[in-house]
């Protein structure tokens, strides 16, 4: 019997996830180094957000500069290196629904497990303001063509809509019924407070189930989120922020005259052989050199 490869494998475990009974948080992680710390402390998904990429790659805020192919490249690394099933925010899929297409093939490639795709009216048009929703109409083309691009049915498709926190609940609730009719393999909803909120979108869901990006301290019960519908619920993306305060306070004492054996914090040699895998690379070193 032939082995499925470790793509397949990861997406397999994301759709068992997403078919399951429980709530899980996925770590967030920007790079490849972080990936394998999620996969070494046994997270069951990681999650590479388009802010993160945004901030990791270009050093910019999440204003949609990143390009598709700058972010397919990131998560393929992060993929490359034996990260957890990674599912990445494929922001409005950089265009319109023919370049939706595109980045699911191009992600599809890079050996992501999930991706989303949202129906924000992005990029910001001149004079336009804050940005707003897509028509439902231009919504639905967008899902939809996601759902045709994939090319491995494995690949799992998430519908995102921003439509609680940018209008209202009752759109909410009329995008997860228009949504959960295209194909998708999932919602991914933003903006969610209460458990009220919680439960309309899931009447209206279709049976489908949950990703949340983000919900408030009073809703932090994982059974309770799993009772609702919600498999997946993101935390946020503090490990980026940690490691940018990391960075910034070794540089500051280093440049403030502390000796390099002084500094705080620094991981012992034992952590940095594990998270390069050296062991790894010493006996391949030794069977193939």
């Amino acid at each position: 019997m032939e082995r499925p490869s470790g793509t397949a494998r990861r997406r397999a475990a994301f759709r068992a996830i997403l078919a399951g009974n429980a709530c899980i948080h996925p770590a967030s992680v920007h790079d490849p180094i972080a990936g394998r710390i999620a996969t070494d402390l046994g997270f069951e998904a990681a999650m590479f957000a388009g802010s993160v990429a945004s901030l990791t790659v270009l050093g910019a805020p999440d204003i949609i500069l990143l390009t598709l192919s700058e972010f397919a490249d990131q998560a393929r690394r992060i993929c490359r290196a034996g990260a957890p099933p990674l599912l990445v925010d494929a922001n409005h899929g950089y265009g319109n629904a023919l370049n939706v297409m595109r980045t699911v093939q191009e992600l599809e490639t890079a050996g992501i497990a999930a991706l989303t795709i949202e129906d924000t009216d992005l990029p910001r048009a001149h004079g336009g303001g804050e940005p707003g929703l897509l028509s439902l109409e231009a919504g639905l083309g967008k899902m939809r063509a996601a759902v045709a691009a994939r090319d491995d049915a494995g690949l799992v498709v998430v519908a995102r809509t921003s439509a609680l926190n940018l209008v209202n609940l009752d759109e909410a609730v009329r995008r997860a019924k228009a949504y959960s009719t295209c194909g998708a393999d999932a919602l991914f909803f933003t903006g969610v407070n209460d458990w009220e909120q919680l439960a309309a979108i899931q009447a209206a869901s279709g049976g489908l189930p949950i990703i949340l990006g983000g919900t408030p301290a009073g809703m932090s019960d994982k059974a309770r989120l799993a009772a609702h519908g919600v498999r997946v619920a993101l935390q946020g993306h503090q490990p980026f922020a940690a490691a940018v305060a990391a960075i910034h306070a070794t540089l500051k004492a280093l440049r403030d005259g502390m000796p390099p054996a002084e500094l705080k914090g620094v991981a012992p040699a034992s952590l940095m052989k594990a998270v390069t895998r050296e062991a790894d690379y010493a006996a391949w070193t030794r069977d193939f050199l």
